[in-house]
């Protein structure tokens, strides 16, 4: 190898396989059924600036790694807002409106959440009010009081920023557009990732005759890997391998699988993955990832920075990727995984495999990104 290595070790700090794994189509649905991903993808492919993201090949990687192809969905591209995550808040918000301008929305967010609840918010009219931790970046919060947001930042973690958020709406009669869920709070959840699961749509349709053997997908509460999985269940004719992928700091979804319910992970350090840093798995998606994952891993921030170069100056393929520190864990993941042999044995990685990666965000704060890749 000569882009990946010259001597570099691609680390990854766990890897886990589910003894509980049971990927049964039927069973998916009914944690987010047919009609509610139908639904979501029917609506969001007629909102004004609507286009189906780009699914890029990493072919220079793919020849590095001796894979046949590796797709890269790349979320950078979506809308104005640059995340997967225009999809999921901005839909839950026009479903829980319906028409009612009278309204308030608020959340809790690590960043991209939040824009999508409050770009969703300016374009139905509504306030919206929107929580943020002291660990969120100034650009980031100055984002949402662009798309004319009610920023309120919060001293502590996200789960800080959330109970605030819940304490605040609940004081108020404001509707918590959340896509964490928790007991009597399900159906907003579901909206959201129904939102997420438009990307498997496009992606069905990008992929022409190519069948996904593997797909990655990161985690943080779970969402958006709860919706692809359901995404596939809906779409897919074959069932690839799953595998999900966390900071070491917060792998909450790989604890709950090793011990089959769900585990609270009291985090030590805030990742550079910020928006995967959250401490349990939502109840939601975890219907769905319990049994439906395959596989589990967790990263370190130590090749992020790295990767978000390569991906950038077009050493993994023939166009160049802005890719924000979230999209890393996918690529990351599956060069450890290859360079170790007896993980790239257990995923049966080979010549004949087309891996599926989520490039969730682009530069979602430029000035971070700029200094990630510039100091790499």
């Amino acid at each position: 190898m000569t882009i990946i290595s010259n001597g570099h070790i691609w680390k990854y700090s766990e890897f886990l396989y589910n003894k509980n794994y049971s990927f049964k189509k039927d069973q998916i649905l009914k944690s987010l059924p047919k009609q509610e991903i139908d639904d979501a993808y029917s609506s969001i492919k007629n909102w004004n600036g609507y286009s189906p993201t780009p699914l890029i090949n990493l072919n220079k990687l793919s020849k590095e790694l001796n894979l046949k192809n590796i797709f890269y969905k790349d979320e950078s591209k979506r809308f104005d807002l640059k995340s997967f995550k225009a999809l999921g808040g901005a839909y839950a918000v026009e479903k829980i409106s319906k028409g009612n301008k009278d309204i308030t929305v608020s959340t809790a967010t690590a960043g991209n959440h939040g824009r999508s609840v409050a770009w969703g918010a300016k374009r139905l009219g509504l306030k919206c009010k929107i929580f943020i931790s002291e660990f969120v970046s100034d650009n980031r919060g100055q984002a949402m009081k662009n798309l004319g947001a009610e920023v309120i930042k919060v001293n502590g973690n996200y789960e800080k920023s959330l109970i605030e958020c819940i304490k605040q709406s609940t004081e108020n009669g404001w509707q918590i557009v959340q896509d964490v869920a928790w007991d009597n709070y399900l159906l907003v959840p579901k909206y959201t990732m129904a939102g997420y699961s438009v990307m498997m749509k496009e992606i069905f349709d990008q992929l022409q005759n190519n069948k996904i053997t593997h797909i990655i997908l990161q985690a943080g509460v779970g969402g958006m890997a709860g919706a692809m999985i359901a995404g596939i269940a809906r779409y897919l004719t074959n069932i690839p391998t799953t595998m999900v992928v966390e900071p070491d700091s917060a792998a909450c979804v790989l604890e709950s699988i090793k011990t089959g319910k769900i585990e609270k992970i009291d985090i030590k350090r805030e990742s550079l993955m910020g928006g995967m840093s959250c401490g349990e798995v939502s109840l939601v998606p975890w219907e769905i990832l319990k049994n439906s994952v395959k596989y589990c891993i967790s990263l370190p921030d130590d090749d992020i920075a790295k990767t978000m170069k390569l991906l950038g100056n077009g050493s993994f393929s023939e166009e160049k990727i802005i890719a924000g520190e979230n999209s890393a864990p996918g690529v990351i993941s599956l060069i450890a995984s290859c360079e170790d042999q007896k993980i790239k044995k257990d995923l049966d990685l080979n010549s004949n495999s087309n891996v599926l990666i989520i490039g969730c965000e682009g530069d979602t704060d430029q000035e971070m990104y700029k200094k990630l890749v510039n100091e790499n």
